[in-house]
């Protein structure tokens, strides 16, 4: 259902089934697939020169809430779930199952994969590079100019299964490697070994992984986090992942 009141540009590519809220606005260079569903007051593919004449594609299943804004130029994969007031910028490349909290700030330029889950008030800097299954909670920064203002750009890595907890901010051209995990408040500067727990600021090392617990009385280990976390997960990740730790 598209609402009286919603503002549809001619040339904008539409699926079966999709809903468009009150006052949402979508432009000319935009491709929606099917049984997309978005909010009140949102603007989709704002146009942009940045963008170089790409269009904004959104894949199916997607769910966007109201307030948010995508420029025009990015590509989303199936599944995609944001917050409400999220912004995304132009020349963004999105795997399938991605979600970005309420007030998420996502910058153009930035490659980012399956799956990955941000919280609120997370901004990812130009340029930044997200991989697989990654966990980033609320009010992570991922900065990208090492002596700003400048022109020089320096991207955040952040590599499969890492988990980066709440008010970290992780400096420009650091790599988070797989399964790392980043405690609270902390300030990353340099890169992060895989499985390592980094914490402080600046971040140093406290241990492996390995070495955290359960804290439900099982004694179990806490991480690799895919060995007992497997809600909103594919079926077949899933079955990857129960074999690997059996």
């Amino acid at each position: 259902m598209i609402h009286a009141t919603a503002l549809i540009d001619d040339g904008a590519k539409i699926g079966n089934n999709v809903s468009i809220g009150p006052y949402s606005i979508v432009h000319k260079n935009v491709v929606i697939g099917d049984n997309t569903e978005i909010g009140a007051y949102c603007e989709i593919g704002l146009p942009t020169k940045l963008a170089n004449g790409r269009p904004l594609i959104i894949g199916k299943d997607a769910v966007i809430r109201s307030h948010s804004v995508f420029y025009e130029g990015s590509t989303f994969g199936t599944n995609l779930v944001t917050g409400h007031r999220v912004t995304v910028r132009e020349l963004t490349t999105a795997g399938d199952g991605f979600q970005i909290g309420t007030l998420g700030d996502i910058q153009g330029h930035c490659e980012i994969g399956d799956y990955v889950k941000c919280h609120s008030n997370v901004h990812i800097g130009q340029h930044s590079t997200v991989g697989n299954y990654v966990w980033i909670f609320p009010y992570v920064v991922l900065t990208n100019d090492p002596h700003p203002p400048s022109e020089v750009m320096a991207g955040v890595t952040i590599e499969d299964f890492a988990v980066i907890a709440t008010m970290s901010v992780i400096l420009p051209g650091v790599t988070v490697k797989k399964g790392a995990l980043v405690g609270a408040h902390s300030s990353v500067n340099k890169d992060v070994a895989p499985d390592a727990v980094v914490a402080g600021s600046p971040a140093k090392f406290i241990c492996g992984t390995e070495k955290i617990k359960l804290k439900d009385g099982s004694g179990n280990h806490a991480y690799p986090w895919r060995r007992h976390f497997h809600r909103g997960y594919p079926e077949k990740a899933v079955a990857e992942w129960i074999k690997e730790f059996s």
